[in-house]
């Protein structure tokens, strides 16, 4: 089967996942989606306080190497169990997630663009951005209603990795991606992408 993988990155609270979860809802299941989030590292041996205080906005809290290799296995042809992550304990679940291959695979993370194995498997590279102001608003009512967050440690969080490491590993990337749209509610811009995955799932080339 030929697969064309979609890669969909930006910072935190940028309308990625909104994007991602539009191209979901409307394709349903004629396309497989994964979270790169769901690769965070296994930490079972460090205690919850502990956890919490680990810098998980850096490329090395994420287990890409894993996810390379699921990404390949499904350009093969081959089903994988992708990891589930579990925000509330800050660690990896037992539970995983069945993907079939498919036609078209899109993957989403906010350092997805940061490794340029990663970047050399993706078909199609977009980069989502967002005022900060708007990303840090949006993380705090998400981290709070999702994830069950207290503002505390959101806030500290934020200062003392979110924000430094987004300018370190994440808005660099913004000038590997192919589009850069400003907001995963842009309708012409996911128009623009609805019709280029009707047309590749249809059987035209990139």
């Amino acid at each position: 089967m030929e697969c064309i993988i979609i890669g969909i990155a930006g910072g935190t609270g940028s309308g990625k996942s909104t994007f991602t979860n539009r191209l979901k809802d409307n394709f349903k299941d004629d396309i497989a989606v994964i979270y790169h989030d769901n690769y965070y590292r296994r930490h079972d041996d460090i205690p919850f306080e502990e956890r919490k205080k680990l810098n998980y906005d850096h490329p090395d809290s994420l287990e890409t190497e894993l996810l390379l290799e699921h990404l390949k296995m499904l350009r093969e042809g081959k089903a994988v169990d992708c990891p589930v992550y579990d925000y509330s304990k800050h660690n990896r679940s037992d539970e995983t997630i069945h993907i079939e291959p498919k036609k078209i695979i899109v993957v989403e993370g906010i350092l997805l663009l940061a490794d340029p194995r990663t970047r050399d498997l993706l078909d199609i590279k977009i980069y989502v951005e967002a005022d900060a102001d708007e990303r840090i608003l949006r993380r705090v009512v998400r981290d709070v209603k999702e994830r069950g967050r207290d503002i505390d440690n959101i806030v500290e969080q934020y200062l003392t990795t979110v924000k430094p490491m987004h300018y370190l590993y994440v808005e660099p990337t913004r000038s590997k991606a192919d589009i850069v749209i400003n907001s995963g509610m842009n309708n012409v811009a996911f128009d623009v992408m609805k019709s280029k995955i009707k047309s590749l799932l249809d059987g035209d080339t990139l």
